[in-house]
């Protein structure tokens, strides 16, 4: 049997273990493990497994101590941890409130403060989950008491939320970059346009609805001194500072995207600390949730790797490049059929896992149409940051449901994300059809 179709077989059988809803990590890993073992044992025709052992050994665990061992891996627990610290410290609710205090008298004021709050915290932490998790506690619980209407008042947040994804820092951007080899610096430059044109785009959605059908935003009666918003506007001057370390700090070569993230660390902890929103013995629980979250981003990353490394040996890689010039797919074709693919994955599968589970398969594919692989990573964010929101498992919308303890009904949450995600398309269309629109900033840097 030829090894490209072992690769296909394998592949096949994760896929199968993925639809029984097994964990992606163990899917990944439990396949390229065995997989390889097969390969190695039966590599001279007869069966001996005691000389697969040391060769599958070995295998793993180049592939793991190479992903571990990475520099640029080190950057995810540093912005994860940041996250935690900054919500902490009241950096992210001070960003919401700024957005609030200036756009509440507009008409759907409070759900484009929600979104630019995202936004904001986005640029912080890197992570859609982590910002969908905190602002729906800061934002959902406001906009109903102002008799907002469910849909809006957490639809908005959900896809706001999903500007962790493209907004820099972004751990999907990190993963990325390392799967690819391009620079982790140029990637968080390529998502700045492409993510100040999704939050526009969410706030566009936001009025057209509201101009639509004004009751489900009630403008408040409250009137809010310029004396007020100007010292809400001076109080988020942390979030200001810190977004400027990472991507002026990257885009002037001060720093690499890792000691942006390091020193934005400390920055966000001593601001905590001096102004007595967080104490020492804060830091320990903090570290405690970045170390979990960070192990389990990593233990899919170190499967996956595993499961790359079968795929070089199997060839499948080179083989599907071959059979994709002869088939003459033009590349219009070929980004449909990416597009199509991403949209189906993401209605049951976590960002990470789609990333991971794909990429190998894919860059080849890429490379050999000469695309841009920066410009084609935006485009993977863009669809895995709509992933986020794709009924029937928009991971975003069920934290947000648990978050606000259930008070809107997930359908209900749902029938609101249709809008956002109507003009998700529209992003995605511009983003594919206007490549400078990615590479204009991270081009000034080449």
């Amino acid at each position: 049997m030829e090894l490209w179709i072992y690769g296909i077989i394998a592949f096949g059988v994760m896929l199968s273990l993925l639809a029984l809803r097994v964990p992606i990590s163990f899917a990944l890993g439990g396949v390229a493990v065995t997989a390889i073992f097969l390969l190695f044992a039966w590599r001279t025709g007869n069966f001996m497994p005691e000389r697969a052992i040391r060769a599958t050994l070995s295998l793993i665990f180049a592939s793991t101590y190479d992903l571990v061992h990475s520099y640029d891996l080190s950057m995810i627990p540093l912005f994860i941890a940041l996250g935690h610290v900054a919500h902490r410290a009241g950096i992210t609710t001070e960003i919401y409130e700024t957005a609030r205090v200036w756009l509440v008298r507009l008409p759907g004021g409070v759900a484009i403060a929600s979104v630019a709050g995202c936004g904001g915290f986005s640029a912080i932490s890197g992570s859609s989950i982590a910002c969908a998790s905190t602002m729906g506690r800061i934002c959902t619980p406001e906009m109903l008491r102002l008799n907002y209407d469910p849909r809006l008042a957490t639809a908005s947040v959900a896809a706001g939320g999903t500007l962790g994804s493209l907004i820099p820092p972004s751990v999907l951007f990190i993963i990325y970059g390392i799967f690819t080899e391009t620079s982790i610096n140029q990637l968080f430059l390529a998502g700045i346009l492409p993510g100040l044109l999704s939050m526009a785009g969410y706030a566009a959605a936001i009025m057209i609805w509201v101009r639509r059908d004004p009751s489900i935003a009630p403008v408040p009666a409250e009137t809010i001194p310029l004396r007020e918003k100007l010292v809400a506007a001076a109080r988020s001057w942390p979030a200001v500072v810190m977004f400027a370390i990472v991507v002026g700090g990257i885009y002037g070569g001060i720093f690499t995207a890792t000691e942006a993230a390091a020193l934005t660390l400390l920055f966000a902890t001593l601001v905590g600390l001096g102004r007595g929103r967080m104490r020492l013995a804060d830091i320990v629980p903090t570290m405690r949730e970045t170390a979990k979250t960070t192990a389990a981003i990593f233990f899919i990353a170190a499967c996956a790797k595993t499961f790359v490394a079968f795929i070089s040996l199997t060839g499948l890689s080179n083989q599907m490049v071959t059979a994709v010039g002869a088939a003459e797919f033009g590349p219009w074709a070929f980004l449909a059929a990416v597009v199509v693919i991403y949209l189906v994955l993401g209605m049951f599968l976590d960002p990470v896992g789609i990333m991971v589970l794909t990429l190998p398969l894919m860059i080849p594919m890429v490379e050999s149409y000469g695309m841009d692989l920066i410009w084609f990573g935006v485009v993977i964010v863009k669809l895995l940051e709509i992933g986020l929101i794709t009924p029937p498992v928009g991971l975003n919308v069920f934290v947000l449901a648990a978050v606000i303890e259930d008070k809107v009904q997930i359908g209900r949450i749902f029938a609101g994300i249709t809008r956002f995600l109507a003009m998700d398309l529209v992003v995605l269309a511009l983003l594919i059809a206007i490549p400078s629109i990615s590479l204009i900033v991270p081009l000034t840097m080449r």
